[in-house]
């Protein structure tokens, strides 16, 4: 038996009917390139989770709440049963990438089951040319961006091998421990808190000291802070239902103007996200005067927290990002955004990494869900949203991937939407493309498939700037997937 440390457990008690935190990915496969006498996709895959299951911790780890939310929840270890989390599913025709994200955000608009580790895998048939899908749905507090790409990694091979058929490991599932052993723990726990809890607040008092002073002297525009973030039809309360946009671009253009420019890969993926907003609410006639701030995660994973999966912990913080709407031209979009990234990052550097998982591990589940709840119902979270939109990014492998055999063709992650912020945008790369999911709110962004296709239309914007600069670019043209 484990405590969930502050930010997993922050994760689950923001958690509501229309506030779901979780994490998803569609992977699109080619079962064609399976051994011969390979088993179907379903069972092939059923074959690799009952082999690996030990390899992947966060498929083991069942909830337990502390009685009135006095303290972190447990995770005890349990065996799954794999037909409650590996689902079979089917699209209807004509199969293609629309019908593929009407039915990953059907999946991603429904809570996962507490009372059983908090994961599934829908392995969807009947796409266009005979492909298949993985959608995967794991709650936050089992995975970060990070180490959810390692069970992704977990579940895959480097060759298209058929699954083995040599039995299924066996996890020795813990007790649950009792009520009054919780309140007990729970007691002592909120005792070992008085101090830490003193020293954050000094601590949270001096920081504001220094960044008042440091941006008041700061050479650049110091990055968005909470709540200076513009009001659109974005930033309503959520509800329900969620609507799935699919895009992708080529990683040769994105290196091209990376190398051209002097930016990061990230800097570029914010911009494309920046100019698809702008589009995107510019043809509805309400694109702010302001510019836009986006809340990006920031992975604070180092050597000594080892093995991603072993872990088993959120190492997340975050910093607010211009997304520079406000300005016309790409390219200088671009540099802008690049500029509040870079001041974002010294000022997360200034604030230390820890912060926000020390704050996140001072607010139990009584304190922070009931005020979630009221920050909700008083209409708060739309009228003062924190920010416009989440955006987050990381690399993948460079080289293809095979689950029982099928080779993966794309991969598209996926992350929360909250009230105040409707839409939220992740990428990752694979082989020679990026991959992003875009989920919303389906009553804030019914049409999210036309914002997705301004993400591409955006890098071959962007791609032109930085040629029309005097910079080469050159790189293939963007490429549907096969059958897709």
């Amino acid at each position: 038996m484990r405590a969930l440390t502050g930010i997993d457990s922050l994760f689950l008690s923001l958690e509501s009917r229309t506030n779901l935190f979780h994490v998803g990915a569609v992977s699109v496969l080619d079962p064609s390139t399976a051994p011969p006498g390979a088993p179907p996709p379903y069972e092939a895959l059923r074959m690799v989770v009952e082999n690996r299951i030990e390899r992947i911790p966060p498929f083991q780890k069942r909830l337990v709440e502390v009685p009135a939310g006095l303290d972190h929840p447990r995770w005890v270890q349990q065996q799954p049963d794999l037909s409650r989390h590996l689902r079979r599913g089917a699209l209807p025709a004509p199969g293609a990438e629309r019908e593929l994200a009407q039915y990953a955000a059907d999946v991603l608009a429904r809570p996962l089951d507490r009372s059983r580790p908090l994961w599934e895998i829908h392995v969807v048939e009947g796409l266009e040319g005979g492909l298949v899908a993985g959608v995967a749905k794991l709650h936050h507090s089992i995975v970060d961006g990070v180490s959810g790409t390692e069970v992704t990694a977990a579940l895959m091979d480097l060759e298209a091998v058929a699954p083995s058929a040599d039995g299924s490991d066996e996890i020795a599932s813990e007790a649950v421990p009792g009520r009054l052993s919780l309140l007990r723990d729970a007691v002592f726990n909120t005792g070992r808190r008085v101090v830490p809890a003193a020293r954050l607040v000094g601590r949270l008092a001096s920081t504001a000291t220094i960044m008042r002073n440091r941006n008041r002297l700061a050479e650049v525009s110091a990055p968005p802070g909470m709540f200076d973030g513009p009001r659109t039809s974005l930033s309503a309360q959520i509800g329900t239902e969620r609507v799935v946009g699919l895009a992708r671009v080529e990683r040769a253009d994105v290196n091209a103007v990376r190398e051209a420019t002097h930016v990061k890969v990230n800097d570029v993926v914010l911009a494309l996200a920046a100019s698809a907003l702008r589009l995107y609410l510019d043809e509805r006639g309400e694109l702010p005067s302001e510019p836009m701030a986006g809340f990006v995660p920031v992975s604070v994973r180092g050597e000594a927290d080892g093995d991603d999966l072993d872990t088993g912990v959120n190492r997340l913080s975050g910093m607010l990002v211009s997304l520079a709407t406000d300005v016309a031209d790409p390219l200088t979009r671009l540099m802008a955004v690049a500029e509040s990234s870079r001041s974002a990052k010294e000022q997360h550097r200034v604030l230390g990494e820890t912060l926000f998982s020390d704050m996140a591990s001072m607010a139990v589940p009584a304190l922070l869900g009931p005020g979630s709840r009221l920050y909700r119902s008083l209409g708060l979270s739309s009228r003062f949203p924190p920010f416009n939109v989440v955006v987050s990014s990381f690399p993948g492998p460079d080289f293809p991937l095979y689950c029982a055999g099928a080779e993966m063709v794309a991969y598209h992650p996926f992350g929360p939407v909250i009230d105040g912020a409707c839409v939220n945008i992740t990428a990752m790369s694979y082989r020679d493309q990026i991959g992003f999911g875009l989920l919303g709110c389906r009553d804030a962004v019914p049409d999210i498939e036309v914002l997705a296709h301004y993400i591409p239309e955006a890098m071959t914007e962007l791609t032109k700037a930085v040629s029309a600069a005097g910079h080469r670019t050159s790189s293939p043209p963007a490429r549907p997937l096969r059958g897709v």
